[in-house]
């Protein structure tokens, strides 16, 4: 299990580090099941802890690992990245949302570092029975960071917050790298469906992933993503019981209580709650001195600044409401600024008429869910936001938006006035569906979920080509550029291996048949090695990663600057091959090469691709990462972008993007530069697994999908002459 904060209150006593079980929030829905399940649970204790000290694990069922963080890290990490612009533009108040760089800065380092101590709990000779389970917008980048680190793990992320739709959530400026940070996961939990759609179309429009909206599939490299909805429940029969043995209430006036309970934030929609109920008592004057609303604010972050200024707008509102309507015997609104405990709530929640939870925004809220368990006597009434989402799955209550101040004044008024008959139909079946779907359920259905292995979401449908491309090919003709190792071809180990299969050889050729379509080869292979592993004639060749070019209607091209540089990287050889071991080799391009390590054992990847790269560079070459190997090539202004702009133009002239569409398919970071060439200009694919982000408008799982890509490229119909 891994949150923002460990399930422990730590302070320094007499005898030292001392810790207590933390009470509410995430510790409440997840400490039952870990200790029911064992495990451990890592995260930030709350404090910095000293060199002498280590958390007390004595007497419990589980674990306790902890991240340290560094009052900086802290600050713009927690304060900063989460809680100043996470919350606010999940939470649709963008407004209110802070975007720095510095604190996602923050936000990376402390996600790679929780990634870290994630993966040191587990077991290296098991690693495909490990399960991780990561939680909260607090983490989003970490899911991808255990990947990186234990490939095999299972790993899970529940987000408690809402999810916000495309619109909104592109106003972040580092939207994509979250997306790509929670598809690590295997699974992808959210609390209602509405939020679990938002998310499969941010990934579809912002990430270009193939997603099946239907099954709530992704499909990202070679695996596919589980994304669900998992309504939260609570401990029903522990608030159930405690509101059955709590003291019965001794009023003392004769008073109605309207209810509300919520943490001091300003997504909770207090000061709309005052506000209507002021609206109630102006419109429903019998209710003066008969009811009150009883509201409870628990302090919260109380040292930022938004925070005071809440606290101070609430006070004025509740200064001006009883200062309007107050007797001498009677003052509408009672507040309590302080936490209660849980037995405390229970009696609260069973004896209030009206519980209203309104929030502006909320991705659950777990108030209605308490409210409705401690319905054991006479049943009171939830009047509920319906942009909570507890009220996807909570109809009988009495649903308001709490913009509308009129309008929850009157669901307040029906609350107030409703029968008993209703009262308790209501309430009934709010109780049998929280009892039935209570923390337990939520839990199991959800770990059982996450240790499911999801089924590839298998080939390419054409109907899903054509929505990416229909209208973009249609009526016209088509330059068609593509990569061959990893995109054509399977990468192999060495590149005399790699071979394409008949099906992606019938499909190339169908392609270049056709009149309205000019296929090129764009690769980082020498231009001859490149024909001849492709072996198709009439074709245009693209080699040396654009360097040198050839094909029909183009004078034979090769870059006038490149002649200086084969003495350099003969030179440039015996240095790679210094540092190589077993299994590392270079393949030699004239003016370019490339030093493979895929062979090598993948512990020293990092470090053998970080040297190679020094010494190309050192050597006066420009250093690029591939898959599993490092280009050395010469500094000039010139990559395959270039090559791809060189062709169309020279083949098209300088208005081609008015003649012809371009598609160009690739798979490694040295197509990245073609991708940026052609963004809003034509249509780009990125094939099979990478790290980081891609250029490239959508993904495909592998050549496969390439093949079937083409094929229905050489099917479509005829573009006008």
């Amino acid at each position: 299990m891994v949150s923002n904060r460990l399930p422990v209150t730590l302070q320094r006593g007499p005898r030292g580090l001392e810790s207590k079980r933390s009470v509410g929030g995430l510790v409440s829905a997840l400490d039952p099941l870990l200790r029911r399940r064992g495990g451990s649970w890592v995260g930030w204790p709350g404090t910095r802890l000293r060199d002498d000290e280590t958390l007390d694990e004595t007497g419990s069922e589980y674990g306790l690992h902890a991240v340290a963080l560094t009052d900086t890290e802290v600050n713009r990490y927690y304060h900063g990245f989460s809680n100043r612009t996470l919350w606010p533009l999940f939470h649709s108040l963008p407004e209110r949302a802070r975007f720095d760089r510095r604190d996602w800065e923050a936000y990376e380092r402390v996600n790679a570092r929780f990634a870290e101590a994630s993966t040191q709990r587990l077991d290296p000779s098991r690693p495909e029975h490990n399960l991780v389970w990561v939680h909260d917008y607090q983490l989003m980048r970490t899911p991808t960071g255990i990947r990186k680190l234990c490939p095999e793990a299972r790993i899970a992320f529940f987000l408690h917050i809402p999810f916000p739709p495309p619109d909104l959530f592109r106003l972040l400026p580092w939207d994509r790298e979250l997306l790509q940070g929670l598809l690590g996961a295997d699974l992808i939990g959210f609390h209602v469906a509405g939020y679990a759609r938002n998310f499969l179309e941010c990934v579809d429009r912002l990430l270009g992933a193939r997603v099946d909206h239907e099954a709530s599939l992704i499909e990202f490299g070679s695996r596919t993503i589980r994304v669900g909805a998992f309504p939260l429940g609570i401990d029903f029969a522990r608030y159930q019981s405690l509101a059955e043995q709590a003291a019965p209430a001794t009023r003392a006036g004769r008073e109605r209580i309207i209810l509300g309970v919520d943490r001091l934030d300003y997504t909770k929609g207090i000061p709309n709650r005052l506000r209507a109920f002021e609206r109630l008592l102006e419109l429903h004057p019998e209710y003066r001195e008969q009811v009150i609303l009883l509201q409870i604010a628990v302090p919260s972050r109380s040292q930022v600044a938004e925070y005071q200024a809440l606290k101070r707008e609430i006070d004025e509102i509740v200064g001006h409401v009883n200062g309007r309507f107050a007797t001498a015997s009677w003052s509408p609104i009672r507040y309590l600024y302080r936490s209660f405990p849980q037995e405390r709530l229970a009696a609260l929640y069973r004896d209030a008429d009206v519980t209203a939870v309104t929030p502006l925004r909320d991705g659950m809220n777990l108030i209605a869910k308490e409210f409705v368990a401690c319905q054991v006597d006479d049943p009171g009434v939830l009047v509920l936001s319906q942009l909570a989402g507890a009220a996807e799955r909570m109809p009988e209550a009495l649903l308001v938006n709490p913009h509308d101040l009129d309008g929850s004044a009157e669901a307040l008024h029906r609350a107030l006035s409703m029968d008993e008959p209703e009262r308790r139909s209501r309430m009934l079946a709010l109780r049998r569906r929280e009892r039935r779907f209570d923390l337990d359920a939520w839990g199991d259905h959800f770990l059982e979920a996450a240790r499911t292995p999801e089924a590839p979401l298998g080939l390419v449908r054409p109907e899903e080509f054509e929505a990416w491309l229909g209208a973009f090919v249609e009526g016209h003709p088509l330059a068609l550029f593509l990569d061959f190792d990893g995109t054509l071809a399977a990468i192999a180990q060495r590149p005399e291996e790699a071979a394409m299969t008949a099906g992606m050889r019938s499909a190339i050729e169908t392609c270049a048949k056709r009149a309205d379509t000019e296929v090129t080869i764009v690769s980082g292979r020498g231009i001859d090695d490149l024909e001849a592993a492709v072996g198709i004639p009439g074709l245009t060749y693209a080699g040396n990663h654009g360097f040198e070019i050839r094909g029909p209607e183009l004078e034979d091209f090769r870059h006038a600057e490149l002649a200086g540089f084969a003495a350099g990287a003969r030179e440039l050889i015996p240095k790679l091959e210094a540092l190589a071991p077993d299994g590392a080799w270079i393949e030699a391009k004239g003016p370019t090469l490339t030093f493979h390590f895929r062979e090598v054992e993948p512990a020293l990847h990092a470090e053998l691709a970080r040297n190679a790269r020094s010494e190309v560079e050192a050597a006066g070459f420009r250093a690029r990462d591939g898959k599993y190997a490092v280009e050395a090539r010469p500094p000039i202004a010139w990559d395959k972008g270039s090559a791809l702009l060189y062709i169309l133009r020279h083949r098209y002239g300088e208005a081609w993007s008015e003649s012809v569409r371009a598609i160009y398919v690739g798979d490694d970071q040295t197509d990245e530069d073609a991708f940026r060439m052609l963004a809003g200009l034509g249509f780009t694919f990125r094939v099979g697994e990478f790290s980081g982000l891609t250029e490239a408008r959508r993904l495909l799982r592998d050549p496969e999908a390439v093949e079937q890509l083409l094929s229905w490229l050489a099917r479509r119909p005829a573009s006008s002459p």
